[in-house]
């Protein structure tokens, strides 16, 4: 656990870095992720870190600090809104006011690519004004987005194969995803993805709600005994996020330099995790854990039953002042583009 001495001196770090130093001069940013330095998301921080440096040309640093030194997944919207890192990575899900308007790219609709929904996603939070004032108003500012990729299960013991195994089975699901687990039987056990090795070990949890990457990255194929695609849309507000105040003290050069590097996060990503999604399965398939597909039935009485999520969403952004259907119908529209993007063109990486 880093000492407050530390995050004082880190946060008076960035800070006099950027008040010191002429425009576009030797600034550094203090960067706070909560989850550890190995994986398919980290290889797209220390990316997105090396873009602003070279676009920059050095005037523009990174200093990410990992493993959730500096705060906690459920901690960091509140870290960085008071400036305990300059900017960092968030998980909306566990931010269902403050991040409502992030949190549609969590609900449950019908796009399990990666790409197609982070492009969507990307392009709502940067230019939709509704939620730009939304995040200004929270001394926040978007600057790019992740995605968890399709949401899959994981188990010790045997494989979930349909809906109506889910009964009795204690499961960590989160958002929208997990309360439709709830809803079809199964016991919601609340922890967070990086607590759920432990959970499956001490019997917490028979299964987990979590994506092939993660596989790798957290070393699921410990306790893995059975794996299930499920491809049910994504959990798609994980992003970076920036301080409002530390934003604005930049300069415009600055400011377009880190803004370019996150727009950028949805294409990069999109090549990381296909990779790294590929590989964790072979993973599990090298050590021989059961892998199953859910249906095309069971993926439709899932999305029938995550519908009254949608509904929820829509009535919670409308009571934050914003106008929950029409971002929806822009989300869904976007998604509809990007989607037919995708099947002309291919993916970016790919297109020569």
């Amino acid at each position: 656990m880093t000492t407050p001495s530390y995050r004082t001196a880190l946060m008076a770090a960035g800070l006099t870095a950027a008040l010191a130093a002429p425009a576009m001069s030797q600034t550094t940013l203090i960067y706070g992720e909560p989850g550890p330095n190995r994986g398919a998301r980290a290889e797209a921080t220390q990316w997105f870190a090396d873009q602003v440096a070279e676009q920059s040309g050095g005037d523009l640093t990174l200093d990410i600090t990992w493993g959730g030194a500096l705060f906690s997944e459920k901690a960091a919207v509140q870290s960085l809104r008071d400036g305990v890192a300059d900017l960092g990575s968030v998980i909306g899900v566990y931010f269902p006011q403050d991040m409502v308007a992030y949190g549609i790219a969590d609900l449950p609709l019908d796009n399990a690519d990666p790409w197609v929904g982070m492009k969507a996603t990307d392009a709502l939070m940067r230019n939709n004004e509704q939620i730009k004032a939304n995040l200004a108003a929270q001394n926040l500012v978007y600057v790019g987005t992740y995605t968890t990729s399709a949401v899959q299960m994981g188990c010790k013991g045997p494989a979930v194969t349909s809906v109506d195994q889910l009964a009795g089975k204690k499961v960590r699901g989160v958002g929208a995803y997990g309360q439709t687990f709830r809803d079809l039987g199964a016991t919601l056990v609340d922890m967070s993805v990086y607590e759920a090795y432990q959970g499956m070990e001490n019997g917490l949890l028979d299964c987990t709600q979590t994506y092939s990457y993660l596989v790798a990255a957290l070393k699921f194929d410990e306790v893995f005994d059975s794996y299930t695609f499920i491809d049910w849309g994504q959990v798609g507000a994980l992003g970076i996020v920036m301080n409002k105040s530390m934003f604005d003290s930049l300069s415009p050069e600055q400011q377009q330099v880190i803004m370019t590097a996150g727009e950028g996060l949805a294409d990069e990503f999109g090549r990381i995790i296909e990779q790294a999604n590929a590989e964790s399965i072979k993973i599990l398939e090298d050590a021989g854990k059961e892998i199953v597909s859910f249906s095309d039935e069971d993926r439709a009485r899932l999305t029938e039953a995550g519908q009254p999520y949608l509904d929820e969403w829509v009535a919670r952004a409308d009571a934050a002042g914003l106008d929950g259907q029409a971002l929806l119908d822009e989300y869904r529209g976007l998604i509809a583009q990007y989607t037919q993007e995708l099947e002309t063109q291919g993916y970016p990486w790919e297109r020569g």
